[in-house]
């Protein structure tokens, strides 16, 4: 269809089709070469529409019935008076004139042969649409059979495995079919093309459905049916676990790849579990503790990439280091120094208000006691020695 309108067309090549006549090229003004091998042309006359094309030099009919006919080539060189050339072979200027004397009978005898090929065509017609049918019916009764939908045990039959049932007799069906359908012998008719065409249309599609079912995965559980949550790592990413104790929480740092999108990154934290879909992927950790899903944040490290997730712990726990800190101020209140490397570090945390200067009077006792130190610096020493001696009298001469 609209081949004609193609003006500058010099070369068309419709070879291997099921073509049956010649038409619609006579707007083909300047078409040189025409290739119809192996088509269905019985209708020889039809190639008097080539009379317009004046630059037609080569025509090839090879293959069609057409050339069975007696006086095919004598028709065609008398027809076409500016061909040069058929199915690959010249054409004398000697041939020429003895197919324009012999043109009139030779009409005759091609028209009386196009009438019996096309009476005949028209019985393969009839007989290509019954055998279709009888191969559709018989397709039919091979599944009924097979099946056994008329005997009562298949009544009691579970749906799902009478679907399964089916769908595997469709498939023992369809390989008997193939072979038979390859092995068996077929007219050479433009049916007999359009239905191995089709056929070989039906089982690439159907082995294409075949092969997608296979690579097919099932689901991965992340859930049993007992409701515990599985570790899972489909996207096979690198990730650690950290007990933050300082703020309380959990952080989760996943190796996501750099450069991927972050809307192809889905989060789902749960009391017990962190769920993190990477590309439809699923990634799942169950976690040691019970957290907060409510308090949680995800975030996305711009240089790395990698997603951190922060998930606070649902029980509050003092941490290690505040009990430490917490018993030596205690201690420092209720209990006595001790003569250990705490009671050292206790010493800096006395309340300065106390003892914000030394005692020099206390560091001069401590020499005195060593025998350093002027007397006049000690006077409840000399009291004392008073009492110490009383029954002596004090010379103030001396």
């Amino acid at each position: 269809e609209n081949v004609g309108r193609l003006k500058k067309l010099e070369y068309l090549n419709v070879a291997l089709n099921n073509i049956e006549r010649i038409e619609n090229l006579e707007g083909c003004e300047e078409l040189k070469k025409l290739d119809l091998t192996a088509n269905f042309i019985g209708e020889l006359s039809s190639i008097e529409v080539l009379k317009y094309n004046i630059h037609l030099k080569e025509l090839f009919l090879v293959g069609n019935p057409c050339t069975d006919f007696e006086g095919y080539r004598q028709f065609v060189v008398a027809t076409l008076h500016q061909l040069e050339c058929l199915d690959s072979k010249e054409i004398e200027r000697s041939e020429r004139i003895r197919a324009l004397q012999d043109y009139p009978e030779v009409r005759e005898k091609i028209i009386e042969q196009e009438k019996a090929y096309l009476f005949k065509r028209a019985r393969e017609k009839e007989d290509a649409q019954r055998r279709m049918q009888e191969k559709r019916e018989k397709k039919e009764n091979q599944m009924q059979s097979k099946l056994g939908i008329d005997s009562p045990d298949s009544l009691c039959d579970n749906e799902n495995h009478q679907m399964e049932r089916e769908q595997q007799t469709w498939e023992e069906i369809d390989d008997e079919e193939d072979r038979r359908f390859w092995e068996e012998p077929t007219p050479y008719t433009p049916e007999s093309r359009l239905e191995a065409h089709r056929y070989i249309e039906e089982r690439r599609a159907k082995d294409s459905i075949r092969e997608s079912k296979k690579k097919e995965k099932p689901l991965r559980t992340l859930i049993t049916t007992e409701g515990k949550a599985l570790n899972v790592n489909e996207p096979k990413l690198h990730f650690t676990l950290e007990d933050d104790e300082e703020n309380n929480q959990f952080i989760l740092d996943l190796t996501v790849y750099r450069h991927l999108d972050t809307s192809l990154l889905d989060v789902d934290v749960q009391p017990t579990y962190v769920r993190v879909r990477v590309k439809g992927k699923p990634f799942q950790l169950v976690l040691p503790e019970e957290v907060k899903p409510d308090s949680s944040s995800a975030k996305r490290s711009q240089t790395t990439g990698h997603l951190v997730v922060s998930m606070p712990k649902a029980n509050g726990i003092i941490l290690a280091r505040q009990k430490v800190s917490s018993s030596i101020k205690t201690s420092d209140s209720n209990t006595p120094q001790k003569n250990t490397r705490s009671g050292q570090i206790e010493k800096l945390e006395v309340d300065p208000s106390k003892y914000s200067f030394p005692d020099v009077t206390k560091i001069i006792q401590e020499k005195e006691q060593i025998g350093q130190g002027p007397i006049s610096f000690q006077p409840r020493k000399i009291t004392e020695n008073k009492k110490s001696y009383v029954d002596v009298e004090n010379n103030e001469e001396v």
